[in-house]
């Protein structure tokens, strides 16, 4: 078995397609590992989840914002945005069986043989893995439980802006869901900025890209969400596998095992 990671497809179903196929993926003896936003802006976003759903035991997932956006629109009353392409999911005669696919799937894993962790957007460094984890399986609890409904009503929003361990309820939920899923810069105290979505040499005042402060482990760290980086963290134990497919950029997957990465031009 080979384990393959990829970065935020967002509805790119051809794209995907053409780079599994120069890695010659096969769900049969292969793996994917999908780091969150399968889904939104790109034009095929019905076709690219069922693609991924149907890969069964063989597809690895974690939630992205966009993929929740999704379910905010379904389970929390929210508003399809302009630039969506989420109608051809929502009017889709699985699209149940799709939503509730997607409530099952991670907020983070971990895989410590390879000593590694995948999240959308990130781990902060105020978290160590222990606290990440704990907490992403604390959000999933949620995904799947009665409040859910009431979470997406409630999951937008800035507030609270910092990581406190008594946060309770919607502002302890939402909190965990910017980190793991909108994370880019970030203060030094964990407060998040939420509103920058350019390159990391263009940090606001105060803040730092989340990867750039030093962390007490050696874990690697796998995310997708931050198109801007096109894959560069500087640093070989962050890896960034967003590199802008539904901007006009590439669809990324990287080799697990090699670190080998493999493109598809978009």
């Amino acid at each position: 078995m080979t384990d393959y990671a990829i970065g935020d497809i967002q509805g790119c179903y051809e794209r995907l397609l053409d780079v599994l196929d120069k890695v010659d993926f096969s769900p049969s003896r292969d793996r994917l590992w999908v780091a969150g936003d399968i889904i939104n802006r790109g034009p095929s976003s019905l076709e690219s989840l069922r693609y991924i759903r149907n890969l069964g035991s063989s597809a690895v997932v974690v939630l992205g914002n966009h993929d929740l956006h999704l379910l905010a629109v379904a389970l929390g009353g929210h508003n399809v945005k302009k630039k969506d392409t989420l109608h051809d999911i929502l009017d889709a005669p699985d699209h149940d069986d799709l939503l509730g696919w997607l409530l099952q799937q991670n907020i983070c894993v971990h895989d410590s043989q390879r000593n590694f962790i995948m999240a959308h957007a990130g781990l902060p460094h105020i978290w160590s893995v222990e606290q990440g984890v704990a907490l992403a399986r604390e959000l999933e609890a949620v995904l799947r439980g009665p409040d859910v409904e009431d979470y997406f009503r409630e999951m937008y929003g800035n507030y609270p802006e910092c990581w406190q361990d008594d946060l309770q309820g919607m502002d302890r939920w939402r909190m965990i869901t910017n980190y793991f899923t909108r994370m880019r810069f970030i203060a030094e105290d964990g407060t998040l900025e939420l509103a920058t979505k350019e390159s990391a040499g263009n940090s606001p005042a105060g803040y730092a890209p989340w990867f750039s402060y030093p962390r007490s482990d050696d874990v690697r760290v796998i995310f997708g969400h931050w198109a801007a980086l096109e894959g560069e963290t500087g640093s070989d134990r962050y890896i960034g596998l967003d590199t802008g497919c539904v901007w006009g950029g590439k669809l990324t997957v990287m080799n697990l095992d090699t670190g080998e990465r493999i493109h598809c031009d978009c």
